[in-house]
């Protein structure tokens, strides 16, 4: 990122961590390696990100404005350690001028100037509006519209510096993942809010990888998230009353994707019905409610340690019965949390359809 107080690039701040040294550590460095692709996009605004596998941090970022003085500009950061001191960290913050005017209006960017960034004119400004804004910056000497559409033609470092600036936007944006990142990001237009909505994306993708790493014996890029080995390791319950095969997906504090495989070897067919076997509702129904303990589980550090009891179940429906051969795939959202009490609307689906739905309230107990 960049100091306010600076110059309006990084550089002063690199150049300061440069200074103290690098220490290198014995612990081998974590990474978040990008297997599948991931996107954001906001259509009105006109912004695109995509993430995709690589094995390095890799930035490629587009900008185009209307405005003849920057136009459109295109930068690609391809080694983070060869290029980003030189290359990015020198580039400074940039933005127009009926921004700055709006800013200073609301008493903000009072460390603003033209020395630490670069203001563009979009329009050309009558000579009488000169002295007004010589005095909203604060200047000594006169202020002029240069040829390049720059506020008094202050020199560029690069001739694309304002999307080398936003390249580093996005750079230091995405340290709110938390852990460094391998993958290529392409970006077009994006700022600081879409960066960060990216970033929390990103960070969903972390804490599955840390789900599953922690919990999944078998390694590698697989089609669901935990398989029935990895659940015995957080759920309670043992056969003939687990009923959940795999969890599928898994955003924490969100929600859970959960499947059930319904054979005829279910030990409960046996009486429900002879001859017309039909998955007990009541069962659906502890199907569901497993699938949401499991997603409670996953707001403590130590689910191995806790319980979830379930203390109301709210507007059940069921729409379509469950039979032998079934792939029963449960959805559920959490929506509210307080107190180690927890509230989760709940769906579960075969195929397409929707065959059971139901409002669940769970709490968290210790083992």
């Amino acid at each position: 990122r960049w100091l306010s107080s600076g110059d309006g690039s990084a550089l002063p701040y690199v150049e300061t961590l440069l200074k103290a040294g690098i220490e290198e550590q014995d612990a081998p460095k974590e990474y978040l390696e990008i297997d599948t692709p991931l996107f954001y996009s906001e259509p009105e605004r006109g912004v695109d990100i995509g993430v995709f596998p690589s094995e390095d941090l890799r930035i490629t970022f587009m900008v185009d404005y209307k405005s003849p003085a920057l136009g459109t500009q295109y930068t690609s950061l391809v080694s983070l350690q060869d290029e980003f001191v030189k290359e990015f960290a020198p580039a400074r913050t940039f933005c127009f001028l009926h921004e700055v005017e709006e800013l200073k209006g609301q008493g903000l960017i009072k460390g603003g100037g033209l020395d630490n960034a670069i203001v563009i004119c979009e329009n050309n400004l009558p000579a009488s509006e000169l002295p007004r804004l010589k005095k909203l910056f604060g200047l000594e000497k006169e202020v002029f519209v240069g040829k390049t559409g720059i506020l008094n033609d202050v020199p560029l470092r690069f001739y694309n510096e304002p999307v080398r600036h936003k390249a580093l936007d996005l750079l230091g944006d995405l340290f709110l993942i938390g852990v460094p990142l391998k993958a290529h990001i392409l970006a077009a237009r994006s700022g600081h809010a879409a960066n960060v909505a990216l970033a929390k994306k990103i960070r969903q993708v972390y804490e599955k990888k840390k789900i599953s790493s922690r919990y999944a014996e078998k390694k590698g890029k697989t089609e669901f998230l935990l398989d029935i080995n990895a659940i015995l390791k957080i759920m309670p319950h043992r056969y003939p009353f687990l009923l959940i095969d795999r969890i599928l997906d898994l955003e924490p504090n969100k929600k859970v994707v959960a499947l059930k495989n319904v054979t005829i070897n279910e030990p409960f067919f046996v009486g429900h019905f002879p001859g017309h076997p039909i998955m007990p509702g009541v069962l659906i129904v502890e199907a569901m409610a497993q699938a949401g303990g499991f997603l409670l589980l996953n707001t403590v550090p130590d689910p191995e340690n806790k319980l979830v009891y379930f203390m109301g179940i709210d507007g059940v429906r069921f729409r379509k019965p469950v039979v032998p051969g079934d792939q029963v795939r449960f959805e559920l959202e959490m929506v509210s949390f307080r107190r180690e009490t927890c509230k989760m609307k709940g769906n579960a689906f075969v195929g397409s359809e929707l065959v059971t739905e139901a409002e669940l309230m769970a709490k968290i107990v210790d083992r």
